[in-house]
């Protein structure tokens, strides 16, 4: 067959769909650094130009799958507690970030300002100004839980979940006799306690975010308060 025309019925077949999940596989095989728009293109048994097709360039690529990954994202209920609401937009976000590992700490660091990501974003600012912070107070904290989120996400998948970085180790005996402590701790460090950690101090920043909410309301009805005497 002739080989322009192979290339052709190649392109032919392949959907945005298609090249974004091939993406997915080869950069969790991979990695990030070492993901390349040829090695896409081989496992996808295509030449690299039939995906310039869909995606001019590998940001134009990777952009789609931050997309896809933010529309997974499910916005909380208008009906729940308000403390329920920002408890599942923080869970969710932890959720979709974490559905492709390798892929997260692109995610977690990238400026979501694609109109879909936007809109993401909009209903989630959104959410914290429902809770009666105002503005300013919503922007930051909406900012803080983001913190939060990224460096739970960052440990999650590119940190403790990778093992030991030191290239200088010390033996299991000697682990026990000098650092007892980390021995101890390390039996909660594990992927088995991501979970109940995360949640932890999920609840602590909701705890914290509501007493911050009622002193500032507290404040303003004294204020309130002193004006109406004089």
């Amino acid at each position: 067959m002739d080989s322009s025309i192979k290339k052709k019925r190649t392109r032919g077949r392949l959907s945005r769909e298609m090249i974004e999940d091939a993406a997915f596989d080869v950069i969790e095989r991979e990695g990030l650094s070492g993901f390349s728009m040829r090695k896409l293109a081989a496992a996808l048994g295509c030449e690299a130009m039939s995906i310039y097709h869909h995606f001019p360039s590998q940001a134009h690529l990777y952009e789609a799958l931050v997309d896809r990954q933010m529309s997974r994202l499910v916005i909380p209920d208008d009906g729940l507690p308000w403390r329920e609401r920002a408890r599942i937009g923080m869970q969710e976000f932890r959720r979709v970030a974490t559905e492709h590992p390798a892929f997260a700490p692109f995610i977690v660091v990238y400026r979501m300002n694609s109109p879909p990501c936007l809109a993401k974003l909009n209903a989630i600012i959104g959410l914290f100004e429902d809770g009666g912070f105002g503005p300013e107070l919503s922007a930051r904290l909406f900012r803080a839980a983001g913190y939060y989120l990224i460096g739970a996400i960052l440990d999650e998948t590119a940190g403790y979940a990778k093992g030991p970085s030191a290239v200088t180790t010390v033996s299991d005996e000697e682990l026990a006799r000098d650092y007892p402590s980390v021995v101890a701790a390390g039996a909660y460090f594990g992927t088995s306690g991501f979970d109940k950690t995360f949640e932890l101090g999920l609840e602590m920043f909701l705890d914290e975010m509501e007493r911050i909410r009622d002193a500032a309301r507290g404040e303003a009805a004294k204020s309130g308060d002193r004006a109406r005497k004089k």
